[in-house]
């Protein structure tokens, strides 16, 4: 899949500045190969196994439960956070809180890349498994046949679900994706 977003968040990255990078995805060789290029550290939450737990609770998860989802929290804040197609399987008050927690791991500035199901009535019934190629393609790796109904988030909708955040580009792709770069305007915690 082309996702020109991906590729302009991989062209501002440096071999010389240090970057965290949260991948809400799993661990896959070719996004470790792909960062490995640059002074990374790479950490992975695999939400795609959590996102039924968190939608379970009513309303809003509790903060412990958000926070074991995530991987252990370290001094060093995120620059990128690599969600992939999460955000569509989250409803909106569990998104709203994943991401606040995103937030205040990240660096003010974090950028946030994110690939929403935009067009397309239906989406598959589990989140796909993304891997980064050295020329900013996506591979995606199907987990599942079945489909379910996109909940078709709107830029609203995100901007009511991410207030912790601010839409720096978006584009629809050819497969009906909208590709979105965020990026955090949240002050970390200490």
């Amino acid at each position: 899949m082309n996702a020109p977003l991906f590729r302009r968040l991989l062209d501002q990255q440096s071999a010389e500045r240090r970057a965290v990078v949260l991948d809400l995805g799993p661990a896959r060789t070719e996004t470790v190969a792909l960062f490995s290029q640059f002074r990374c550290r790479l950490e992975f939450a695999d939400l795609g196994d959590s996102y039924e737990q968190l939608n379970a609770e009513a309303g809003s998860p509790p903060l412990q439960l958000i926070e074991s989802v995530l991987p252990r929290r370290r001094q060093e804040a995120a620059d990128i956070v690599l969600c992939w197609d999460l955000l569509n399987y989250l409803q909106q008050p569990v998104l709203k809180a994943l991401m606040a927690r995103v937030a205040a791991r990240s660096r003010p500035g974090t950028l946030v890349h994110a690939l929403i199901a935009y067009s397309a009535p239906r989406m598959p019934a589990k989140p796909d498994r993304y891997a980064a190629t050295p020329d900013g393609q996506l591979l995606i790796r199907h987990t599942t046949g079945a489909e379910c109904a996109a909940p078709r988030y709107t830029p609203e909708d995100l901007r009511n679900c991410l207030p912790d955040y601010k839409v720096e580009s978006a584009m629809l792709l050819k497969n009906g994706m909208q590709e979105f770069l965020l990026r955090s305007t949240r002050r970390t915690e200490t």
